[in-house]
């Protein structure tokens, strides 16, 4: 049974938030608590449907404890019960995963880094494979997608992409596809038919808006040049491509996809920010030392997490042992959602056990 106190805090807490937004306003505040009142809301929804449905089983059950109750109104009461019993594990069940601690970056919108790894051409085509089985994927969610970056190799495959997903709850979704991702196919360049290993790696940073990050003008070095193809040939006349780079870290972003230098700036300062708000959050866990690791990995891009095996027509996720023999439908982006939602389902399940256990 969740505490009734901790429910009361919820709502105590939401009625405080829309009074507050209802006063109007605006800046970082404003944007922070129109956050939050979004994030309540579905868990407001299940907290009045959970308290509903305990009330009429606390009905119910004192319909049935009643002598004086008619036999038929009994009977109807007890296949009431069974019912609402159900349903009541069911709400409660739902509105615990609704409680548990979140990420405070789960809501936010992300960038998607994806590098071609050992393998040469082959894992550039397969880095190629995976921007597009993200971008299906995205568009199947009804998210808004725009690659950022792209380095082209020379046989169509991609050295590194950056693609931009903009949605709500985007990060919390995806965050778990950070890793290496590693592919088992006989190559377009192999003539003898054998079956080569190559890898990519992606990594998931969640987007950073401005209430989460503040950069000063004066930490930056910006440079200018002019874009490069594949071969390392320039492919305009106009120093468009941009590098920025944050001196008190020494982190460095580069975007040249734009013919304009003002969008390339543009995508090279998100990128900055969300490279920066990953650091911060990274160093925030390090200093808790308590902080749990998921099963389902830390996000750590060096992590092999998954293999798509072409000639068996399977795809296995190793941090959770799931094999889906549908290869096809998954790299499409089609059925990587099963993948995804089992990631955060196996993640859900061991917080919970966690909290139940310290409890």
């Amino acid at each position: 049974m969740i505490p009734t106190s901790t429910l009361e805090r919820l709502l105590d807490r939401f009625h405080a938030v829309e009074a507050e937004l209802s006063q109007g306003g605006g800046g970082a505040g404003y944007v922070k608590l129109s956050r939050e009142h979004a994030e309540l809301t579905p868990v407001i929804a299940s907290v009045q449907a959970y308290r509903e449905t305990q009330k009429q089983l606390e009905d119910t059950e004192a319909l049935i404890a009643d002598p004086s109750s008619d036999s038929d109104m009994r009977v109807m009461a007890e296949e009431e019960r069974a019912e609402l019993k159900t349903r009541f594990a069911e709400l409660e069940r739902d509105l615990q995963i609704k409680l548990l601690p979140k990420d405070a970056a789960d809501s936010s919108s992300a960038i998607i880094e994806i590098r071609a790894g050992t393998g040469g051409d082959e894992a550039a085509l397969f880095a190629a494979d995976l921007l597009e089985m993200y971008q299906r994927y995205c568009q199947l969610q009804g998210w808004k997608t725009e690659v950022m970056d792209r380095t082209e190799s020379d046989l169509g495959g991609i050295k590194d992409a950056t693609l931009e997903v903009n949605g709500t709850g985007v990060y919390a979704k995806l965050k778990f596809e950070s890793g290496v991702h590693r592919v088992q196919r006989v190559p377009v360049t192999e003539a003898s038919g054998c079956i080569h290993t190559s890898a990519a790696t992606v990594a998931v940073l969640p987007e950073a808006e401005d209430v989460d990050i503040q950069i000063n003008d004066k930490d930056l070095r910006i440079d200018v040049y002019r874009a490069q193809g594949a071969g390392g040939q320039h492919v305009n006349k106009t120093e468009s491509a941009v590098r920025i780079t944050h001196l008190p870290t020494g982190i460095a972003v580069a975007q040249q996809t734009e013919k304009s230098q003002h969008k390339n700036k543009a995508h090279a300062m998100k990128l900055l920010k969300a490279k920066l708000y990953t650091m911060e959050r990274e160093r925030l866990d390090k200093e808790r030392a308590g902080a749990r690791r998921s099963m389902v990995g830390s996000g750590d891009r060096s992590e092999r997490i998954r293999t798509y095996n072409f000639p068996q027509g399977r795809v296995t996720d190793h941090r959770i042992n799931l094999t889906l023999y549908k290869l096809d439908r998954i790299i499409s982006g089609d059925d990587l959602g099963e993948i995804v939602d089992a990631l955060v389902t196996h993640d859900q399940a061991e917080r919970l056990a966690e909290l139940e256990a310290g409890n």
